[in-house]
């Protein structure tokens, strides 16, 4: 293989501003994430939602009563804690009231009418 320079590398990065690099790196970066996001979205299981959800401070049992809901609205691409963290944002309260409200039956209908609305 041949060894490649700094200088040769660059060469078509050469006549870009400093906002045409910037541009450059988030659009490859994009590029390198949408894959591994869409695997998220694809690849999800009720074990890896409930360790989310233990992660941003839920008891077990409030995970697994989180994940069962969204089992039961077939949300589950949608992901546990992202349904956690937009009716916190949607409803203006911390994110362990509004798992524990879910959690409860609570919500479920601005939850469908976020994720299933196509948000």
């Amino acid at each position: 293989m041949e060894e490649v320079t700094y200088e040769e590398a660059r060469k078509h990065l050469v006549g870009l501003s400093d906002d045409e690099l910037k541009d450059r790196f988030w659009a490859l970066s994009e590029e390198i994430m949408e894959p591994m996001l869409e695997m998220g979205r694809e690849y999800t299981s009720p074990s890896i939602e409930r360790s989310v959800l233990l992660r941003m401070g839920f008891s077990s049992i409030e995970a697994t009563e989180i994940v069962n809901r969204v089992l039961a609205h077939e949300l589950m691409g949608k992901g546990a804690g992202h349904i956690v963290y937009r009716i916190a944002k949607e409803k203006n309260i911390d994110v362990r009231e509004a798992g524990i409200k879910l959690s409860q039956g609570e919500y479920w209908d601005d939850v469908l009418t976020i994720f299933k609305g196509g948000n």
